[in-house]
């Protein structure tokens, strides 16, 4: 019988960290659910690991391993491979609260509609602390961009249903870069579905020091072509002329790097990135200084 829900994990180099994810996993009240790991190009040993659990057969796994494409690359691939009606990342170096899939599944049942993309929960520190702030209303139709809009904070754990996530364009990939933000494809998604809101822990969240969230000028300096299609695509999903100004920064900032002297005639706003030239020359400027610190940093 076909599973409700799928959780990937993309995995590059943290057979240190998965273990704990896959305990979580087998903790679970509910085994409604397959796990599929997209190994992102390890070499540490993770596909050993993986192929030992599988034999466990204590849940259901799959495993996909694919040459270094970055997180984005992951997500494309793990979406070409979900059947299931139901699926939700569960990073590398995250784990589930043990009652968490029963939670998505059942609340889905009882509440989920075609009107909606899915539900989204919270995210959780290890003393059980939420990350940022509270739903407003517990089963509301909220999309994530009024959720920020509205004064939100902090990450929301995404469960979205496959047959719509797949109505929506690829993470695009540039040869030689790791990175596209993410809510390229949630920005496109919330234009016309909002998502269930759940006032429930559905991950535990242990940022790690060398993931991205904590590389993030290194992730500037090393993806420009990546950042400049995400800028472009923000300043065209802006809300406001404040908000749109600061993504041209930032475009700006990204196409010096790419080395795209053609950036105002590429821009969607080109009048607006004209303005930004000089800020975003600045911010250039100011990630160069940031990385070689960083570099120093590393080798002192």
């Amino acid at each position: 019988m076909m599973k409700t829900l799928t959780i990937f994990t993309p995995a590059y180099n943290r057979a240190h960290t998965l273990p704990r994810t896959y305990q979580s996993l087998c903790r679970q009240t509910c085994k409604d659910f397959e796990w599929l790991v997209i190994d992102d190009g390890s070499s540490d040993g993770t596909r050993e690991l993986v192929a030992r659990w599988i034999d466990e057969a204590k849940i259901d796994i799959r495993y996909i391993y694919q040459e270094n494409q970055g997180m984005h690359g992951a997500h494309n691939t793990a979406y070409h491979n979900i059947s299931t009606e139901l699926n939700t990342c569960i990073d590398s170096d995250d784990y589930m609260p043990d009652d968490a899939v029963e939670k998505i599944i059942t609340t889905w049942r009882k509440y989920g509609s075609e009107h909606l993309a899915g539900l989204m929960g919270y995210d959780i520190r290890q003393d059980g602390t939420i990350i940022g702030t509270e739903f407003a209303d517990n089963l509301a139709p909220l999309s994530l961009t009024d959720f920020y809009r509205s004064g939100g904070k902090g990450d929301r754990k995404l469960v979205y249903r496959t047959d719509i996530i797949n109505r929506y364009p690829d993470y695009p990939l540039f040869e030689g870069e790791r990175y596209v933000g993410l809510d390229y494809k949630y920005s496109l998604i919330d234009r016309d579905y909002p998502l269930l809101t759940l006032n429930e822990p559905l991950v535990v969240v242990e940022y790690q020091t060398d993931g991205s969230s904590n590389s993030m000028y290194r992730q500037y300096w090393n993806n420009p072509r990546g950042w400049c299609f995400y800028r472009k695509h923000k300043m065209k999903m802006a809300q406001t002329y404040a908000r749109r100004f600061r993504e041209a920064i930032h475009y700006v900032s990204s196409s010096f790097r790419a080395g795209d002297m053609r950036f105002i005639i590429h821009s969607p706003y080109p009048t607006m990135t004209t303005l930004a030239v000089l800020p975003g020359i600045a911010l250039y400027l100011f990630t160069y200084i940031q990385v070689l610190f960083q570099r120093k940093m590393k080798t002192s």
